[in-house]
C-alpha cells in the first residue's frame, strides 16, 4: 500500500496540500513521490455479506456504489469477480491474504448489512492492505434508514478513500444544478439537486421563470440563486427542506445576481447594478443591512469567500478587460492576480484555501483552470467550445463545471475533472445541466 499511496499522490502535491501520509492504525504509511506516472490502485470488493433475511438485495447494491465511487475517481479500479479465487462470506471470518495477493489486489473492502424489523440498517466495514496482510484503520458501522441506503454507501466509500489517499472523501454530498429541457430556443429551467453522482433527483422550482446561479450555504440546509420571477433579476434564497422561498434583496429599481454564502452562513455577498453601474454588495442575512464593498465605473461581479472569511476574491473589468481581483471582505483596495492572456471570470476560492478555480476565455476557446491565490501557477485542466462555472468538490480535489456544445441544437451538460487535469468525464444528470454548485459533506 506504500507504494500505491507515493504512485497515487505524485504529480498532485504540487496542485493542492496533499499530506505527507496515510494514517493506519499502527503508525503512518510514508508517501515518497518518485515518478510522475499515476497508476490506478487495484482493489477487490466482494459483495457484503447480508446478516439478516431479505438483506441480500440491499449489501449487493452497497458494495455496487461503493465500487463506483472510488473507480469512478480515476485514483482506483476494481478487479472483477470472475478473477476472484475466494471470496468473504463471513465478516467475521479471517482474510486469506494470499488468495487476494494472487490476483493483484492491493487493497480488499469487505462489508456487512443487518436490518432491524423496524426498517433500520447497518453497515460495518473494513478496509485491508492486502500485501502488507493487515488491516487500514478500525472496523466503522453506519445506521439508517432503508431508504438512505445510498448514503451509507458513500459514507463508507468516503471512509476507504481517506484511508486509502489520507485526505478526505467527497462522495456523501450533493449538488444543486439548472435543470435545462427543451430547445435552444425555448429552453426550459428549473433548479433540481442531486447526489453527487446524479441519483435521487429532486426539483426545487418550477420552470416558470428564469433561474441561475445557485449556490450552496455553508451547512448545505439553504440554497441562493438569482430569478427573474419579480421581472428583474432577484436574489432569492431557498430552504432545502421545505423548498420555501424569499427575496434576498428586494430594493427597487436595482437588480441583484450572482450571490455566494459567507463561510459562516450569516452573510451573502452579490452583484448588483443601480444606475447603469455594477457593485459587489455583502449583506447581513438576518439583518437585511447591507454594506457596498466596491466603487468602480466597471462592472465588479462574481464574488467568492475565502474559506476564513478573510478576502473575497471577484471579476472585474476595471483595467480594461475581464480580470480577477482579490480583496478584503470588508472592501477597499483591490489586488488583481490574474496576468495570462486572455479573459478570467467566475472564481471559486478552494475549501483546502490555496487554489482558486476560474473560467477563460482565449484564442476562441474556454478553459477551467486554477491558479494560487496570488495567482502564480496558472494551470488550464479543460479546453472546449464553452466550459465554464466551476465548483469545487467539499475536499477540494475535484472541480465540477458546465460544458456547452457548439451549433443551433447546441445543448450544456455537467463534467467533473481532477484538479490535476486527470480524468475529466461527464456527470450523470436527467436531461441538461448547467451552472452547478456543489455542497459541503452531509452531515
Amino acid at each position: 500500500m506504500k507504494k500505491f499511496i507515493a504512485t497515487l499522490l505524485v504529480g498532485l502535491v504540487g496542485l493542492t496540500q496533499a499530506p505527507s501520509f496515510a494514517e493506519a492504525q499502527n503508525g503512518p504509511l510514508r508517501i515518497e513521490i518518485t515518478d510522475g506516472v499515476i497508476e490506478p490502485l487495484p482493489y477487490a470488493v466482494p459483495d457484503f455479506v447480508a446478516e439478516s433475511a431479505g438483506a441480500s438485495q440491499l449489501a449487493t447494491d452497497i458494495a455496487r456504489v461503493v465500487a463506483a465511487d472510488l473507480s469512478g475517481t480515476g485514483l482506483f479500479r476494481e478487479i472483477s469477480k470472475d478473477a476472484f479465487i475466494s471470496t468473504v462470506t463471513n465478516f467475521e471470518s479471517p482474510i486469506q491474504f494470499s488468495d487476494w495477493k494472487a490476483i493483484n489486489a492491493q487493497a480488499l473492502i469487505s462489508g456487512a448489512v443487518s436490518e432491524d424489523s423496524n426498517g433500520n440498517i447497518a453497515v460495518k466495514f473494513r478496509v485491508y492492505d492486502v500485501f502488507a496482510g493487515q488491516e487500514l484503520g478500525g472496523g466503522l458501522r453506519f445506521r439508517g434508514t432503508r431508504d438512505g441506503w445510498r448514503r451509507m454507501a458513500h459514507k463508507v466509500a468516503d471512509a476507504v478513500y481517506s484511508r486509502i489517499t489520507g485526505e478526505t472523501g467527497y462522495f456523501d454530498s450533493r449538488v444543486v444544478y439548472v435543470s435545462e429541457t427543451g430547445p435552444k430556443n425555448d429552453r426550459k429551467k428549473r433548479l433540481a439537486i442531486m447526489d453527487y453522482d446524479g441519483a435521487n433527483l429532486k426539483f426545487l422550482t418550477n420552470s416558470e421563470n428564469i433561474v441561475l446561479a445557485p449556490r450552496f450555504s455553508p451547512t448545505g440546509d439553504r440554497v441562493l440563486y438569482t430569478s427573474y420571477e419579480t421581472g428583474f433579476p432577484r436574489v432569492f434564497v431557498l430552504d432545502v427542506g421545505s423548498v420555501s422561498r424569499r427575496v434576498l434583496d428586494s430594493q427597487q429599481g436595482t437588480m441583484s445576481f450572482a450571490p455566494r454564502f459567507s463561510p459562516d452562513g450569516n452573510h451573502v455577498v452579490f452583484s448588483v447594478t443601480d444606475g447603469g453601474n455594477t457593485d459587489i454588495y455583502r449583506m447581513n442575512i438576518g439583518s437585511g443591512q447591507r454594506t457596498r464593498l466596491t466603487s468602480s465605473p466597471s462592472i465588479e461581479t462574481a464574488p467568492s469567500f475565502s474559506p476564513d472569511g478573510s478576502q473575497i476574491v471577484f471579476e472585474s473589468d476595471r483595467s480594461g478587460t475581464q480580470q480577477l481581483y482579490i480583496m478584503s471582505a470588508n472592501g477597499g483596495e483591490a489586488k488583481r492576480i490574474s496576468f495570462g492572456q486572455g479573459r478570467y471570470g467566475t472564481p471559486v476560492w478552494s475549501p483546502r484555501g490555496d487554489l482558486i478555480a476560474f473560467t477563460k476565455q482565449s484564442k476562441g476557446r474556454f478553459h477551467i483552470g486554477v491558479m494560487r491565490t496570488n495567482g502564480e501557477e496558472e494551470r488550464l485542466l479543460t479546453a472546449s467550445f464553452l466550459d465554464e462555472g466551476p465548483t469545487w468538490a467539499p475536499n477540494g480535489r475535484v472541480i465540477m463545471f458546465t460544458r456547452e456544445t457548439q451549433g443551433a441544437n447546441g445543448s450544456a451538460a455537467l463534467y467533473s475533472v481532477d484538479v490535476s487535469g486527470r480524468n475529466l468525464k461527464p456527470v450523470r444528470t436527467q436531461g441538461g445541466g448547467s451552472d452547478p454548485s456543489w455542497s459541503p459533506l452531509q452531515k
